[in-house]
C-alpha cells in the first residue's frame, strides 16, 4: 500500500498538474480545495491515514500558514511540504519555521517533487521510529506507534483499542514475531493505568523452580539461596498491568496459583504468612492455541476462562502483507540512523518480492532481515541482492524479465524508502496469446493469471497499483495470487484471515 499524499490548493488545474504528479511518484491521493478542508481531512475521526501534506500557502480563508498553525495546535507530526507561487524568501522562512519540511515553488516538476516527498517521508519515518522507541521505554506506548494499513488488523485494533478503557483481562494470540507485547504496550499506555508500572514477564523463559518465586515474591530464607526478600512481579505492577507472555508455558502448580490470585486480588510469597493485595490489570499472551492446551490438558480449564475473556487474534504478516513497505521504510530509516549508514531507500524490484515472501518470523524476522541488509550494503540503496532470503527463493516471484525501473530518459532509477514509488511504461507492452500451442482455447483462468503476472512486473510490485488498475481489491488481488500458486503467498489458510 503506497503512502498517501494530501494535497490542498484552491486553483483546481494547479491541483490537478500535482495529483498528476504525485500518482505518477506512485502515491496515494486526497485532494481538498480549501485549508479548513485540509484540516477537516486530517483531523476527522474517520478520516484516511494521511502521510504527508503538499500545502499551497495562498488560500482564500484558512491560508497555507493557518493550517500550520492548526496543525501544530492539534499535535500533529505529518510532514507538510508548501508550494509558493513567487518563492519569497519570507514567505518560505515563515512557513519552515512555522513547520514545515520543505518548500517547491510553482509549477514544481515532478523529480524536484519526488525528491521532496521521499525526504519528507524518510525524516517522518525516522521521527516516528525515535518517538516509537521512546514511548515503548517510558511505558507510553499507544495505538498510533503500532505501523499497520492492513485491513486484517481493523477489527484487531478497534477491539483493543475498546479494551483500553476498561480493567478487562485481555488474552493476545499469534505467532512469534507479530508483535503482541506492543499490542499489550498500546493497550496499557492508552488505558487510565499509563501512568503506573507496566511489568512484562516471560513464562516460557523462567525454571519451573523458581516461577512462584518471580511471580509472587519470596520471604528470606523462603528456600536456599533465598538471601534477601523479593516481592515478586504482582506486587511490583501494582496500580498498572503484569503481562504474561507465553502463558501457555507455566507449569501447572503455578496456574493453581495463579487462578487464585486472579480470583482474590492477592498474593501470597513463599514462605509469607499472609495474603498481600495486588490491584493488577492482567494481559496475557501465547502463541499457542490455548484451548488445544486445555484439551490436552496442560492448562487449567478455570484459569483459562479467566484469562480469555477479551481474546485478540493478531493477523501473520503474510496475512497484511500491505503493511510491508511501510515497515520496510520504518525499519530503514531506523538502522541507518542507528548505525551511521547513508542508505536513502530500497529498489522496488526487492519491496515487490519481499512482500511475496512468507515471513514464518513475521515482523521479527523482517526486522532482521532489513538490519543485516542495512549493515552489509555497499551501496546507498538496497536491492535484491542484500536480502539472502530472496536468493534462496526457488523460483522468482515473477516470470516476466522486468526492464529498468526509470522516471524519464536520463533519470536515474527509481527507488522506495517504504514507499510504491514512481514507474514508467515498459518499452514492450507483449501481447496475450489466446490459443495454446494445440490450437485450443486458452481458459480464462490461465489468461487472468498471465494479465495479473503481467501487471505485477509493468507496476513493479506496486500492488495498490496493481489493484486499482485491475479495478479489483487487493485482498482480492493477493486471493487470486494465492489460487494460482505463486510463491512466497501462504494459500487458502493466510487468505482465511484476511
Amino acid at each position: 500500500m503506497a503512502a498517501s499524499i494530501l494535497i490542498a490548493d484552491d486553483d483546481a488545474v494547479a491541483r490537478r498538474l500535482v495529483e498528476n504528479m504525485v500518482q505518477k511518484c506512485g502515491y496515494e491521493t486526497v485532494v481538498v480545495a480549501s485549508g479548513d478542508a485540509a484540516i477537516a481531512a486530517l483531523t476527522a475521526p474517520d478520516a484516511p491515514t494521511i502521510d504527508a501534506v503538499i500545502l499551497d500557502l495562498v488560500m482564500p480563508g484558512l491560508d497555507g500558514m493557518g493550517v500550520l498553525a492548526k496543525i501544530r495546535e492539534a499535535g500533529l507530526s505529518i510532514p507538510v511540504i508548501v508550494q509558493t507561487a513567487h518563492g519569497g524568501i519570507d514567505n518560505v522562512i515563515s512557513a519552515m519555521r512555522a513547520g514545515a519540511a520543505d518548500f517547491v515553488v510553482k509549477p514544481v516538476g515532478v523529480e524536484r517533487l519526488q525528491v521532496s516527498l521521499r525526504n519528507a517521508l524518510n525524516t517522518s519515518a525516522l521521527k516516528g521510529e525515535l518517538q516509537r522507541i521512546r514511548h515503548s521505554r517510558e511505558g507510553r506506548l499507544t495505538f498510533s506507534d503500532i505501523i499497520t494499513r492492513a485491513e486484517a488488523m481493523t477489527p484487531v485494533m478497534r477491539a483493543a483499542q475498546k479494551a483500553a478503557n476498561s480493567a478487562i483481562p485481555v488474552l493476545i494470540e499469534g505467532e512469534s514475531g507479530v508483535g503482541k507485547e506492543m499490542f499489550a504496550r498500546a493497550i496499557h499506555g492508552s488505558g487510565e493505568r499509563k501512568a503506573k508500572p507496566f511489568v512484562a514477564v516471560n513464562c516460557g523463559a523462567i525454571p519451573d523452580n523458581l516461577v512462584e518465586s518471580i511471580l509472587f515474591g519470596h520471604e528470606k530464607g523462603a528456600f536456599t539461596g533465598a538471601t534477601e526478600r523479593h516481592m515478586g512481579k504482582f506486587v511490583e505492577a501494582h496500580g498498572g498491568t503484569l503481562f504474561l507472555d507465553e502463558v501457555s508455558e507455566l507449569p501447572l502448580t503455578a496456574q493453581v496459583k495463579l487462578l487464585r490470585a486472579l480470583q482474590e486480588g492477592a498474593v501470597e510469597a513463599v514462605g509469607g504468612r499472609k495474603p498481600v493485595k495486588v490491584d493488577v490489570r492482567i494481559i496475557s499472551a501465547t502463541n499457542r492455541k490455548l484451548l488445544e492446551r486445555v484439551k490436552q490438558g496442560h492448562f487449567r480449564e478455570d484459569l483459562f476462562y479467566r484469562l480469555h475473556v477479551l481474546p485478540l487474534t493478531i493477523p501473520s504478516l503474510r496475512a497484511r502483507r500491505e503493511d510491508i513497505p511501510h515497515l520496510l521504510r520504518h525499519f530503514i530509516a531506523r538502522f541507518a540512523a542507528e548505525e551511521n549508514r547513508p542508505i536513502t531507500g530500497i529498489s522496488g524490484e526487492a519491496v515487490a518480492q519481499l512482500a511475496q515472501l512468507d515471513w514464518p518470523g513475521n515482523i521479527r524476522q523482517l526486522e532482521n532481515a532489513v538490519y543485516r541488509a542495512v549493515v552489509m550494503s555497499d551501496g546507498d540503496q538496497l536491492g535484491l541482492d542484500d536480502f539472502p532470503l530472496l536468493a534462496s527463493q526457488p523460483h522468482p516471484i515473477t516470470d516476466i524479465p522486468t526492464a529498468p525501473l526509470m522516471l524519464e530518459p536520463a533519470a536515474t532509477p527509481s527507488v522506495i524508502s517504504g514507499n510504491e514509488i514512481p514507474i514508467a511504461p515498459l518499452p514492450a507492452v507483449g501481447t496475450l496469446a489466446m490459443l495454446t500451442a494445440t490450437g485450443d482455447v486458452r481458459s480464462l483462468e490461465d489468461m487472468e493469471n498471465e494479465i495479473i503476472r503481467f501487471a505485477i512486473s509493468h507496476y513493479r510490485g506496486q500492488m495498490s497499483e496493481v489493484a486499482r488498475r485491475l479495478k479489483i481489491g487487493r485482498s482480492t488481488l493477493y486471493r487470486k495470487l494465492d489460487e494460482a500458486g505463486v510463491p512466497g503467498h501462504g494459500g487458502k489458510s493466510g487468505e482465511e484471515t484476511h
